[in-house]
């Protein structure tokens, strides 16, 4: 059998890909942690070339995603996702992440992490950690059914036909229903959590209508009448996803870091990746070829077809990578050094499978992986085994002390991890939070931190473990943390004490960014603008030079090195952003904009900036008429974003203070979107305002007790009229940090803002426990 090889890896996501999907052999979708979906079109065929657009930009992970096919209202079909905000989105292809989108799909009450459409285009079905899988009817853009009785989060999701839906569960079950929301079946025949399906071609010899896999690392066949008939063993650790070849053939991805191709009963390849997790893998039925997305946030396409293979240094590339790879001496178990063979083994022994792995002493003591290729017939080197950051019975030094565990954890790309130290005899949240204060990091954090160790330490105390439920492993078997996709399903068996969340106390920013793309859009468009013959906004060579300068001090900055010495260049990168915002044309700001948003958070300049007429930053904006556009509701998010921001400087928490009239009547119109980006973004300045209102050292109590009312009617009318989780509970923190201002505030808030009733419709809207915990709070604050 002809190998698969690599035919493009593909490089624009900031964080894990999660979830891919291949329709058409031109077309390539995937989504990611980064919170976009990006659509990857094919520009040449040999070597394969392809053009990275983004689809849909969000405000959290996006973890799943499908494909419409095309129909006569959408001749290019519709991309399906859905993540974190528990919202699911359909969008066209070719539409900009600043259009509206086709639909915007609310039932779900968490994460959604499973989403399939069925051949024919009729209906889309979802599966969510609440526990419910929904179908939704393409067109009516409504829920049909609900399919219920699961016990867990539904992992798996597999629209089979017209005429029947199966599910994937952590409560070990795979259920069977009609799109009506029947109960036809429910199969009890894996021994873990359930996380993938896929539908079995009728050329696989085992006769078998479906596929599942999951934390037991088997692959189980099984006919529609739940009768199993077959098991494909040689994974060796979790299965994350499966997709069926138009061949028979099956192929599985996980998180031992390989793609593995079945044909039959028997691994036929096995393609290892140098990645932790990989995430997500999908075929397509047009060629064959097939897409994987991994944890090492790249999408790669891999080919039987010798004119579609990448170059022979992309393949080399791939290779060495793979190579180099540090493998966590945990993933591999006990390792004993002096008992593994020495190199000469890889000559003398060949492999008895496909796949089978062997450790070997090498000539400098270090202990390599090794990989038996069928195919090849020859051991390749899979990567170095590494003593993992963690703990195995023995203590980790961190600063001087010794700790049971010091977990990795990732807050912004282009930053180093922070460590988080853990000792056994510690309860969970006084760690999370010495670790929420230690690094200034936004209370937010607070129970995703504590329920992160939770889950990573098995529950465990002194004297004591206990198991976690199923459904608690969104992260897959890596100790690095990401913040925001923790399952509020993980607990301890006792549930430590929690502290309080209000008042807060820091201010919070949104600096994550991608230098290069947003070069790259800045350069694409004015490029454009030459071309229209628009001279006037268009940049000059040297005002693109001070553009490099400014983005080289900003990708500094964002990576935690000093700005010193760059004044002028930030300087002169002010002016240049302000004359991009008032002269280029409101379709095409939104690089301008988030340059604005980076500049607020990084330097003081943005906010004593004043143009040769005397208008600062915050007039310009107000020029550029940005928000008088309703119909364009990221730049203003975006603008929003970057009044949130000025919080991060001296300078510009004075300008917001002094402009605060100007400021909120800009924003107050976003109490009442719809768009969930540009809520949050609000939330989030309210946040920053009710923190410099309630610190002791603000010189103006009573005017922060005539200001809170204005900031109480906004966030009452946020938390009243949005599902959106983080947009109501940061509505809620800034809230509760207000009423510390004392007892006319809370008396206004009850009588002239409803607050009483907006707590009632927010608690019964979003069923999250830190919602729960948050309003507690409050209420006891108002009962005082």
């Amino acid at each position: 059998m002809i190998q698969f090889k690599l035919s493009a890896s593909l490089e624009e996501h900031e964080d894990d890909v999660r979830g891919v999907a291949f329709p058409d052999p031109k077309l390539v979708l995937s989504a990611s942690r980064d919170a976009t979906v990006r659509v990857w079109k094919l520009l040449e065929q040999e070597p394969p070339r392809y053009d990275c657009s983004i689809s849909s930009h969000g405000s959290s992970f996006i973890n799943a995603i499908a494909y419409i096919p095309p129909s006569e209202g959408f001749v290019d079909g519709l991309i399906v996702s859905g993540g974190k905000d528990s919202i699911i989105e359909v969008r066209e292809p070719g539409r900009e992440p600043d259009q509206n989108a086709e639909a915007l799909l609310l039932g779900h009450a968490q994460n959604v992490c499973a989403l399939d459409v069925n051949s024919t285009g009729e209906y889309i079905v979802s599966g969510s950690w609440d526990s419910s899988a929904r179908v939704w009817g393409v067109g009516k853009w409504e829920c049909d059914a609900l399919l219920e009785g699961h016990r867990g989060s539904v992992w798996a999701v597999l629209a089979y036909d017209r005429d029947t839906i199966i599910t994937g569960c952590a409560d070990k079950s795979i259920r069977i229903f009609s799109p009506s929301g029947k109960l036809l079946h429910h199969v009890k025949g894996s021994n873990d959590v359930v996380r993938a399906l896929c539908r079995v071609s009728p050329k696989h010899s085992s006769g078998a209508d479906f596929a599942s896999a999951g934390n037991d690392g088997v692959i189980r066949l099984w006919k529609l009448n739940g009768k199993q008939v077959g098991e494909l063993h040689g994974h060796e650790n979790f299965i994350y996803s499966l997709s069926s070849l138009q061949s028979g053939e099956l192929v599985s991805s996980g998180e031992d870091r390989t793609v593995r191709v079945w044909a039959g009963n028997e691994c036929i390849q096995t393609i290892t990746h140098p990645a932790i997790s990989v995430w997500a893998v999908a075929a397509c039925p047009g060629n064959g070829d097939i897409v994987s997305g991994a944890s090492d946030k790249k999408v790669r396409v891999f080919s039987r077809a010798m004119e579609r293979e990448a170059e022979p240094e992309v393949i080399r590339a791939f290779e060495d990578s793979v190579k180099s790879s540090s493998i966590p001496k945990q993933q591999v178990g006990d390792v004993q050094k002096d008992k593994l063979p020495g190199p000469d083994f890889l000559q003398q022994k060949s492999g008895t499978k496909e796949g089978q792995v062997v450790m070997i002493r090498e000539d400098d003591g270090s202990v390599g992986a090794y990989q038996w290729s069928q195919g090849a017939q020859s051991w390749m080197s899979v990567g170095t085994v590494v003593d993992a950051v963690g703990s195995s019975g023995k203590k980790t030094d961190y600063f001087g002390k010794d700790y049971d565990y010091v977990f990795d954890v990732d807050i912004e790309d282009g930053k180093p991890p922070l460590k988080l130290p853990y000792n056994l005899s510690q309860n969970p949240y006084e760690a999370a939070t010495n670790f929420v204060q230690d690094n200034e990091l936004p209370m937010t954090y607070l129970d995703q931190v504590a329920n992160f160790i939770t889950a990573n330490t098995q529950g465990a105390t002194l004297g004591q473990s206990s198991v976690g439920p199923a459904a608690s492993d969104p992260l897959g078997t890596e100790s690095r943390y990401r913040p925001g996709e923790a399952s509020s399903s993980v607990a301890a068996s006792t549930p430590p004490s929690r502290p309080k969340i209000l008042p807060q106390t820091t201010y919070l920013s949104i600096k994550t960014a991608n230098i290069r793309t947003i070069r790259k859009k800045i350069e694409d468009l004015n490029d454009q603008l030459i071309r229209e013959g628009d001279s006037d906004a268009a940049l000059s060579e040297p005002q693109l030079v001070t553009l490099h300068g400014l983005l080289k001090s900003l990708e500094q900055s964002l990576a935690g090195l000093s700005m010193a010495g760059t004044d002028q260049v930030l300087e002169d990168g002010v002016r240049l952003v302000t004359k991009m915002v008032t002269t280029w044309p409101a379709g095409q700001l939104l690089p301008a904009l988030d340059l604005l948003r980076l500049l607020a958070a990084c330097t003081p300049l943005l906010a004593t900036y004043r143009a040769k007429d005397g208008s600062s930053f915050l007039d310009i904006l107000v020029e550029s008429k940005v928000f008088e556009d309703p119909e364009r509701p990221n730049n203003i998010m975006l603008a929003v974003r970057a009044f949130s921001n000025l919080f991060e400087t001296s300078e510009g928490r004075e300008l917001a203070d002094r402009e605060f009239d100007t400021i909120q009547t800009l924003v107050e119109g976003s109490a009442d979107s719809s768009n969930r980006n540009l809520t949050i973004a609000a939330t989030t300045l309210h946040v920053n305002y009710s923190v410099l209102f309630a610190s002791s050292s603000y010189p103006h109590r009573q005017s922060a007790t005539d200001r809170s009312g204005v900031l109480m009617n906004h966030l009452t009318r946020i938390i009243r009229g949005t599902v959106d989780s983080e947009a109501v509970y940061r509505g809620l923190v800034a809230i509760g940090t207000l009423l510390g201002l004392g007892e006319e505030v809370q008396k206004t808030a009850k009588i002239n803002y409803g607050l009483v009733e907006a707590l009632g419709k927010a608690e019964q809207a979003v069923k999250e426990p830190r919602i729960k915990n948050v309003i507690g709070e409050i209420r006891a604050l108002m009962a005082q």
